[in-house]
């Protein structure tokens, strides 16, 4: 397997929506509340707006496709960084702490370092030689 895998359509399909589900429902299962309302609503904000973005986002589950897909990446990227410094700002601890730097790792390495290329390759790419110019 590639090292870089998760392929826009990975991406739309099986990462969106359900780190959205998670997003809303872990809080209150795991209750991060008792660490500080900060440490529940965050998530479920994120939650909230992890539904909407998909859907104006231009991949195959987008509704209204306004956002590029790199875009798209960009904000995900930056809810992982928000999310590894409310860490420190909040001074989560306990759960709080290992859900939130759990969270912001995956996310940043899923949409840097194993996102995928946009564009589709071919086994024989460039060295086709029989390939129309």
């Amino acid at each position: 397997m590639p090292f870089r895998f998760v392929t826009k359509n990975i991406h739309a399909y099986l990462i969106d929506y359900p780190v959205a589900v998670v997003l809303l429902v872990a809080p209150f299962a795991l209750k991060l509340g008792q660490s500080g309302q900060v440490a529940m609503w965050l998530s479920v904000i994120t939650g909230v707006a992890a539904l909407i973005l998909p859907m104006l986002t231009e991949h195959p589950t987008g509704l209204i496709k306004i956002i590029p897909y790199s875009v798209h990446l960009w904000v995900d990227r930056a809810v992982g960084v928000v999310f590894l410094a409310a860490l420190f700002v909040f001074s989560f601890s306990g759960i709080a702490a290992w859900y939130y730097g759990v969270l912001g790792v995956t996310v940043i390495l899923t949409t840097s370092v194993f996102a995928g290329s946009e564009k589709p390759t071919s086994p024989l790419g460039v060295m086709n030689p029989r390939k129309a110019v």
